[in-house]
């Protein structure tokens, strides 16, 4: 039972937003079943959603400093995993998953909740990162997960990491104008990147050059993006839940990967602009609510942990709602806590379980002197009466 003081510091609200989202989520996939998109969708996510629930719990008992001596041995496993796909048949072209009989589980989710450990646990008292010639390091702790995600290849999933590792140089203190470099150096090597791209990718790139207006049609790289604009379009402003509002073409409706990658899609034509906004909302609760857990860290591994996983949930939010109505190219990246699938959910509430340990645990706890804590130094400071 949780004491009185970890009641007062449980985040209730950050919890209830991501009940919230993932209401939605089984909301989205009651919708897709009604457009045919699959059947047993939403059974299948009620027993994802419960063993993420169990994960959720499990990580929010574990004190989170004890994962963090972890951290760098789950990297490394992480990475084993992602070399370990190639063993794999390929699934639609991609090596993105391992599979056991009929269980799949796809390792680049579990890398990126290993990735946010173990840069957390790198810079947690370091320097060298104030440094320009010290962001080296971190830079290539991303870049080894970042190609091997790649040559799967997942584009979406590898555009994750970049924006994690410059939120979390930022800050854990690195320098603006030695960040404002590794921006630039990386919008110098987009070129490479484009070496490196399957034909496929490069083809949804170009697709955002090729949108196709109001009664034309569209290209097939574009056919995925004209559906899914067009689907969201159909909901208006309120939705066809409350309009009622029903196109008789039934080709309308038809939205390829519309319980995973498109969910959102489907959610704006229920709930129309409306429901999008305050879906988003949502996630915006969550970023504020996870952003405050970790200001109230007092030490600097939980904090740059906190900022880490936030970080992950707004940049895919951001990506995913922009691929969706074309302001970036599609890239196969499900929508946090509310897209189809098992990994992502569970390491997604394995995430959130991160967080509200952090939260019940901001840097005091009992031991030889429960009043103390440890500074960068390893002196201690006395902690201030209350």
């Amino acid at each position: 039972m949780l004491s009185p003081q970890w009641m007062r510091r449980f985040p209730w609200l950050l919890v209830a937003a991501v009940l919230f989202l993932v209401a939605a989520g089984w909301a989205g996939m009651a919708r897709c079943e009604a457009l045919g998109a699959g059947q047993r969708l939403m059974a299948r996510q009620a027993v994802w959603t419960f063993m993420a629930a169990a994960a959720a719990c499990a990580a929010a008992l574990i004190p989170y400093r004890v994962l963090g001596r972890w951290s760098y041995g789950l990297l490394t496993a992480a990475i084993c995993l992602l070399l370990l796909v190639y063993l794999f048949p390929p699934i639609n072209g991609a090596r993105r998953w391992i599979r056991v009989g009929s269980v799949g589980f796809q390792p680049s989710e579990l890398t990126k909740l290993a990735y946010v450990l173990g840069l957390a646990w790198y810079l947690r008292y370091r320097e060298t990162h104030r440094r320009l010639i010290g962001l080296l390091g971190p830079l290539v702790l991303t870049l080894v997960p970042v190609v091997l995600i790649l040559r799967e290849p997942d584009l979406g999933t590898a555009a994750v990491f970049l924006p994690v590792l410059f939120v979390m140089l930022f800050a854990a203190g690195a320098r603006r104008r030695d960040l404002a470099k590794l921006v630039a150096a990386g919008l110098v090597s987009l070129p490479l990147l484009w070496t490196q791209m399957t034909a496929e990718q490069r083809s949804r790139v170009t697709a955002l050059w090729d949108q196709a207006g109001p009664g034309e049609v569209a290209t097939d790289a574009a056919y995925h993006l004209r559906q899914a604009k067009q689907v969201l379009a159909l909901g208006g402003l309120w939705g066809s839940a409350v309009t009622g509002a029903v196109v008789q073409d039934p080709a309308a409706y038809h939205l390829p990967a519309a319980h995973s990658d498109f969910v959102l899609c489907v959610l704006g034509e229920r709930f129309g602009l409306i429901g999008v906004g305050v879906l988003l909302a949502l996630y915006g609760v969550v970023s504020w609510q996870g952003l405050a857990v970790a200001q109230a860290a007092r030490e600097p591994f939980g904090r740059l942990l906190a900022t880490g996983l936030i970080a992950v949930i707004a940049v895919q939010v951001l990506i995913n709602a922009a691929m969706t109505v074309g302001l970036m190219p599609i890239t196969g990246l499900s929508l946090p806590l509310v897209s189809y699938g098992g990994s992502g959910l569970v390491v997604q509430g394995i995430g959130v379980g991160l967080l509200v340990n952090i939260a019940l645990r901001p840097g005091y706890e009992l031991g030889r002197d429960p009043f103390c804590y440890a500074t960068a130094q390893g002196s201690k400071v006395r902690r201030p009466a209350r």
